[in-house]
């Protein structure tokens, strides 16, 4: 699907992704420096960082996940393996153990399956899973929306989209790349807010851009950061910037965390999808990332 018109100055629809053309470096901090920083001056600041995590801090990759929180319930994404794909995807309940054991979600033709489960609620479940205390990065439990364990393989897509929440992504096995781009809204031409979509973007894929019916995304892309973030590191990703990850590994383990911060109130389509989103989710029965109980 390749276009051949493009619009002045902008460069056409093309295999060669745009930030091999000239992408913004991401910061690479210490997590020493990260504490000296202060999460609040990182979050003022406003753009993605890569953070070293302390030595020790390497945490649970799948063995030590599955022994610790197998029998947990956790909720299992499935979608067609199509990074064009315009339907939501479709969800249901399993036990982590499952998704490990069973290889029908890693060789199911045509279709990627991921899980996901918001433990907030187990904090000794989380330090045990990151390697070192959450309060180090929040102060209290109290600060945290999420606190979210996603389970990948390998090509498992994430379509571009945007949080209303800051968000703090450790990769604990495998890798991810991520695709980062700006705030902004008209601009990333959103889908239907009525249908729950009105945090992504009817461009789907960054890399694969026809520029010829998203011109006012150019100004954007040309601000896009790229990072490959890998185990030990952790990704720090304000509210409101879009982006987009891809699963590069056979298995991918990562935690994420959430939190709401004032600076929602500068943005205030952020927080109008937000609230809007969120009372569509509950109406229709949509997986909203409500926090769930360990395994007993």
């Amino acid at each position: 699907m390749v276009s051949s018109t493009a619009q002045p100055g902008q460069p056409a629809h093309s295999s060669q992704p745009p930030e091999r053309l000239g992408g913004i470096p991401v910061p690479r901090i210490s997590f020493d420096e990260f504490l000296a920083f202060g999460r609040e001056a990182l979050i003022r600041a406003d753009v993605p960082v890569v953070i070293t995590l302390p030595n020790g801090a390497e945490g649970l990759g799948r063995e030590g996940v599955a022994k610790r929180l197998g029998d947990m319930s956790v909720t299992l994404f499935t979608e067609p393996s199509n990074k064009q794909n315009e339907d939501r995807w479709t969800t249901r309940e399993i036990k982590l153990r499952e998704f490990f054991e069973d290889e029908r979600y890693l060789h199911d033709p045509g279709t990627w399956n991921r899980i996901v489960a918001n433990i907030r609620n187990n904090p000794a479940d989380v330090n045990a899973i990151i390697g070192f205390s959450a309060r180090r990065l929040f102060g209290s439990e109290r600060l945290l929306n999420a606190a979210n364990l996603w389970i990948s393989h390998k090509g498992v897509f994430t379509q571009s989209h945007f949080d209303e929440l800051e968000n703090f992504n450790i990769a604990l096995e495998g890798r991810k790349r991520f695709v980062m781009t700006p705030p902004g809204f008209w601009e990333y031409y959103p889908r239907s807010l009525a249908q729950g979509f009105g945090d992504k973007s009817r461009v789907f894929d960054f890399d694969d851009v026809d520029w010829a019916r998203y011109p006012k995304l150019a100004a954007k892309l040309a601000q896009r950061r790229e990072v490959i973030l890998e185990p030990g590191q952790m990704l720090y990703l304000p509210l409101g910037w879009w982006h987009q990850a891809e699963s590069l590994d056979d298995m991918n383990v990562n935690m994420n965390f959430w939190s709401w911060d004032p600076k929602i109130l500068r943005r205030p389509y952020v927080l109008g999808v937000a609230l809007y989103t969120a009372v569509f989710r509950k109406l229709k029965g949509i997986y909203n990332y409500e926090p769930t109980g360990a395994a007993k």
